[in-house]
């Protein structure tokens, strides 16, 4: 893919026993991975992954300043403690994981990278190894000293935004408040703009409770919470619609209404986004001061060094990231 005038972008491979290797050689040989891409990784871990594969791969070390040779993959080399057994993870790279974050976030925040994109990563391992970890997301808001951030996912088509993330059901309704709820909006307004260059973003807000409670029959989340922030915000010129039940708000002729819609929880908005375009589905982290971009899958370890990894997503992350690199630079000398 020839990207030379693209900004620089750094990728993190994610966990080294996982199907992140894989996926960056199969991108690699095929062509497909763009010249202006460093990737954050110990280079034998690519090339060992390359031989397991039948893939040719040749790799060459970052430089800053330095364009990338054609036909080669350009890493920043970290190196690993341990010898990686493809499929079967070790807490003993838990750290290296980390330090491959830790390079690409501080290269975004000092101007080295227009942007990131992360591949999978185990969170169990690395919890495993003594370090609290939540999730990239967690993780890059601390080093980028954010207290607030929003998940969104999109297929190019769909944009789904989350009021909370990973929670038990049952503590959902718990952690909606008027106060967190307008940080999440006032994030996902400004990033539409900031981030995807929507002048006036739509945003279709849909309710907690079945029938988006049924006017306080099925619970007063809606009545008590969302409708009047729903109103204050709109006061101020946002564009806002709902609560609305979600049962409704992706059937196809409501989709032409929106930009994005706001689910409360992980699993109402999701299911409808991954049904629709999983494979090629890009998790993004809205609120950072970075671009971060990732996949819409986990490690898959069963199937690490098969080949029958697809990079289908890993392809469109990058490709957002870049998008929005390109706008982000374009804004700065408009």
């Amino acid at each position: 893919m020839d990207n030379g005038n693209a900004p620089r972008l750094a990728l993190t491979p994610g966990e080294p026993a996982g199907i992140g290797p894989d996926l960056i050689v199969q991108l690699a040989a095929s062509g497909k991975l763009p010249a202006q891409l460093v990737i954050i990784a110990d280079p034998s871990l690519l090339r060992a992954r390359a031989g397991e594969l039948g893939l040719n791969v040749s790799i060459q070390p970052y430089e800053p300043g330095v364009p990338a040779n054609e036909g080669m993959v350009t890493v920043q080399p970290v190196t690993l403690p341990t010898t990686v057994v493809t499929g079967t993870p070790s807490t003993a790279t838990a750290a290296y994981v980390l330090q491959t974050l830790d390079i690409a976030c501080r290269g975004c925040l000092d101007g080295s990278f227009a942007g990131m994109v992360t591949g999978p990563l185990h969170k169990g391992i690395i919890n495993a190894a003594g370090t609290t970890f939540s999730g990239h997301t967690e993780y890059l808001a601390e080093l980028c000293g954010v207290d607030r951030t929003v998940m969104l996912l999109t297929d190019g088509d769909l944009r789904v935004a989350l009021a909370t993330t990973h929670l038990p059901l049952r503590h959902v309704a718990d952690a909606l408040d008027s106060t967190s709820l307008e940080r999440v909006i006032r994030i996902l307004d400004q990033d539409l703009r900031r981030r995807f260059g929507l002048e006036h973003p739509r945003i279709q807000v849909l309710g907690l409770n079945p029938h988006a409670g049924e006017g306080g029959h099925l619970g007063r989340e809606e009545v008590e919470i969302i409708t009047p922030l729903i109103e204050s915000l709109r006061a101020e010129g946002m564009s806002l619609t709902g609560p609305i039940p979600a049962d409704t708000a992706f059937t196809p002729a409501a989709r032409h209404s929106y930009d994005a819609v706001l689910a409360m929880y992980h699993d109402q908005g999701l299911p409808v986004l991954k049904a629709n375009g999983f494979g090629h589905t890009v998790n993004i982290t809205l609120g950072l001061p970075i671009i971060r971009t990732s996949v819409d899958h986990g490690t898959a370890l069963d199937i690490a060094g098969s080949g029958r990894a697809d990079p289908g997503s890993l392809l469109c992350a990058i490709s957002t990231a870049m998008d929005m690199a390109a706008r982000q630079l374009g804004d700065n000398f408009a």
